[in-house]
């Protein structure tokens, strides 16, 4: 009788413990808690750069843009970054270099759009028959992709003998169209009138 309820009962220890080592190793296989759950990023550094010069290249392998800044900090949540004494160059064939500046400045992730801030600068050098160009604000958006450079910002602009102000500025640099916005003042030079346009939009 003894013999029987031995007999029996060990199919039963025998299952308890697959099921003890079976739940072990689900257990052990199982990653730590909240190590499936997405990472949320945050607006902070993942990584900095200093001396930092990036590159556009045309088709022909030609530099079309150079953007350098003495540093870079970049963020991950947003993937845009801030920088130091930034600035862009546009090389274009036949065209005099246009150059932009700031104290710092910031540049989107696919370095379509880069803000200029404090002190900032547009310098187009002399050529085709235009003078050099000068324009001074508080904030300058150099839009890449459109060769455009515009500012919402108060402006000072000396093209050549002429000097102008406005409460803003877009300047193309494809057309070589210069607008100006709102309370514009100044004078053209009769001298300055050739090459480019100048526009106060009515």
């Amino acid at each position: 009788m003894n013999r029987f309820r031995l007999t029996s009962l060990i199919p039963l220890v025998t299952m308890a413990a697959l099921a003890g080592v079976t739940y072990w190793l689900l257990q052990a296989t199982l990653p730590p808690p909240n190590e499936g759950t997405p990472h949320q990023k945050s607006h902070t550094p993942d990584y900095f750069a200093d001396s930092f010069s990036v590159s556009e290249l045309d088709q022909s392998g030609a530099t079309q843009y150079r953007l350098t800044a003495t540093h870079l900090v970049h963020y991950e949540d947003d993937e845009n970054s801030d920088l130091t004494n930034p600035a862009i160059r546009a090389f274009q064939p036949g065209k005099p270099i246009v150059t932009a500046t700031g104290e710092r400045g910031t540049v989107n992730a696919d370095a379509s759009i880069v803000n200029m801030y404090d002190n900032a600068r547009i310098l187009r050098a002399a050529g085709n028959g235009d003078p050099a160009m000068q324009a001074d604000s508080e904030h300058f958006r150099v839009l890449v992709n459109d060769d455009v450079i515009e500012t919402e910002k108060p402006v000072k602009l000396q093209r050549g003998l002429s000097v102008m102000t406005a409460s803003g500025m877009n300047y193309n640099n494809v057309t070589r169209v210069m607008q100006l916005f709102g309370n514009v003042r100044g004078a053209i030079a009769a001298s300055d009138s050739a090459g480019g346009s100048l526009r106060q939009p009515g």
